[in-house]
């Protein structure tokens, strides 16, 4: 069973440090920092190396940094053969949102990445169904984030804001 940092270091001896970054913070358990561009490749990584073998995704949320102007994407994973888990974050300014999808590596991220697009406004590229999942398509605004103001009506019903 490889810990966090562990996987951190195999992952930079197969693709480089660029792109790749450590942290502990200050709550929580460690994670990987990976840019958006490299997210598609590594998930694949880390689902079929046998060292790895990440064949779960336990959860993809979505995550607004106001203070940075940025949005995140955060991975839990788990592997199920190997008993070992490891958190993964991807960053993208808030103009540019789009993170590349993985649901073509894990199929539970086709509805964990809709409700990340639909509660946060994260974009997610090559998405086979990206459109909203909890609220409907006119809604205005993503609710999740942390500069959201509600709606006072929709479709001429008070929305209770």
């Amino acid at each position: 069973m490889k810990q966090p940092e562990e996987i951190f270091e195999y992952l930079k001896s197969e693709f480089g440090e660029e792109g790749l970054g450590f942290s502990t913070g200050d709550i929580g358990d460690p994670w990987i920092l990976i840019d958006a561009a490299l997210i598609k490749a590594i998930s694949k990584f880390l689902r079929d190396d046998p060292e790895m073998r990440f064949n779960t995704l336990m959860c993809l949320s979505g995550v607004h940094y106001p203070k940075e102007e940025e949005l995140g994407v955060t991975y839990h994973l788990h592997s199920t053969e190997l008993h070992q888990t490891v958190v993964l974050k991807v960053r993208v300014p808030i103009e540019k949102p789009n993170v590349p999808s993985v649901e073509t590596i894990w199929k539970t991220a086709d509805w964990h990445e809709r409700e990340a697009f639909d509660m946060v406004g994260l974009i997610f590229d090559d998405h086979p169904n990206h459109k909203r999942i909890l609220l409907p398509d006119d809604w205005e605004g993503h609710p999740l984030r942390k500069d959201y103001v509600q709606q006072e009506f929709y479709q001429g019903v008070t929305t209770g804001a």
